[in-house]
C-alpha cells in the first residue's frame, strides 16, 4: 500500500519508471528520504534487506535512470528485491485500465493487484516461465553467444516455456531449435527470479544424446563444445547460468582428474 514518504523514512530506494531504475552515482540509493529528495513522494514497502526497509517509488527521475542489469554484481537478495520493484512498477504502469471493460483501475490495499471497480476484475503480476539448461558431452559443455547479448559472453541455452508444455518438453524443444541436438537425463537444479522483463528461470542440467551442432542464426551468433578447463568469457557470478556452468565443470573435473 502506497503512502506519502516522510523525511525521516529510510532504507533502500527502488525508484523505477518504464522498466528503468534510478541509480544516482551508479548505485542503489540507501539512506533517508531527505538525502535523496524523496520527501512527499508516494512509496510502498516491498521487502527488507539486512534489517532495512526496501521502498518502491514509481516516478521518473529523468537523470541517472538505468537498467537493473547495472547492479547484477550486488548481493543476490538485494538484486532480486530491485528486480521485484522494477517488475511491480511496470505491472502497475501497464494496468492503468481494465482489459475487459476499459475503465480505470486502482491498486489493492491488501495485495499486489490492480482492481477494476466497474466489472470487478482483479489482475495480478504475471511471470513468464523460462528454462535454462547446461548440456554436457564428456568433458565438454555446450556454450553459445546469444544474439540478444551485446557483449562477448558465452552462456548456456535458454528459452520461454510455451503454452501446454512441461518444463522438460521446453528443454528438449529449445535445445533442438537453437542447436539441432537432442539431450537425455534432464534434471532440475534450481530457480532464479529474472526481471528481464518478468521471468522465472528454472535451471536444468542435461547430457548430450545425439545430433550435429547447427545453430539457429536468428537466436545465436556462435556456439560450440568447450572443454571444462578451456572456457570462453562467462556470465557473471551470482547468475543461475554461471552456477550451471560451474556445476558442470565440477562434474567434468571429478570424472577426469
Amino acid at each position: 500500500m502506497e503512502h506519502e514518504i516522510r523525511s525521516v523514512d529510510a532504507g533502500w530506494w527502488i525508484v523505477s519508471h518504464e522498466q528503468k531504475l534510478w541509480l544516482p552515482n551508479g548505485d542503489l540509493p540507501y539512506g533517508t528520504a531527505e538525502t535523496f529528495d524523496l520527501t512527499g513522494s508516494k512509496a510502498s514497502p516491498i521487502g527488507e534487506w539486512q534489517g532495512e526497509t526496501v521502498w518502491l517509488v514509481r516516478e521518473d527521475r529523468a537523470e541517472n535512470m538505468g537498467s537493473v542489469r547495472q547492479i547484477m554484481d550486488k548481493e543476490a537478495g538485494l538484486f532480486q528485491l530491485a528486480g521485484r520493484g522494477v517488475q511491480l512498477a511496470e505491472f502497475i504502469r501497464s494496468h492503468r485500465f481494465c482489459g475487459y471493460c476499459g475503465h480505470e483501475m486502482h491498486l489493492s490495499k491488501t495485495e499486489n493487484a490492480c482492481l477494476c471497480a466497474h466489472c470487478r476484475q482483479r489482475y495480478y503480476p504475471q511471470i513468464a516461465p523460462c528454462i535454462i539448461v547446461a548440456i554436457r558431452r564428456g568433458d565438454q559443455i555446450l556454450l553459445a553467444q546469444h544474439a540478444r547479448h551485446r557483449n562477448s559472453i558465452y552462456t548456456v541455452l535458454a528459452g520461454f516455456v510455451e503454452v501446454g508444455e512441461t518444463l522438460e518438453q521446453a528443454v528438449a524443444r529449445e535445445v533442438m531449435e537453437e542447436s539441432s541436438v537432442t539431450v537425455k537425463n534432464v534434471r532440475y537444479v534450481t530457480s532464479q527470479p529474472w526481471p528481464f522483463p518478468h521471468s522465472l528461470m528454472m535451471a536444468f542440467m542435461a547430457e548430450y544424446d545425439e545430433g550435429e551442432l547447427q545453430i539457429d542464426n536468428h537466436e545465436l551468433i556462435d556456439a560450440g563444445w568447450f572443454r571444462y578447463d578451456q572456457l570462453p568469457h562467462l556470465p557473471p557470478p551470482g547468475t543461475v547460468a554461471r552456477r550451471l556452468i560451474e556445476d558442470t565443470v565440477a562434474l567434468c573435473r571429478a570424472e577426469t582428474e
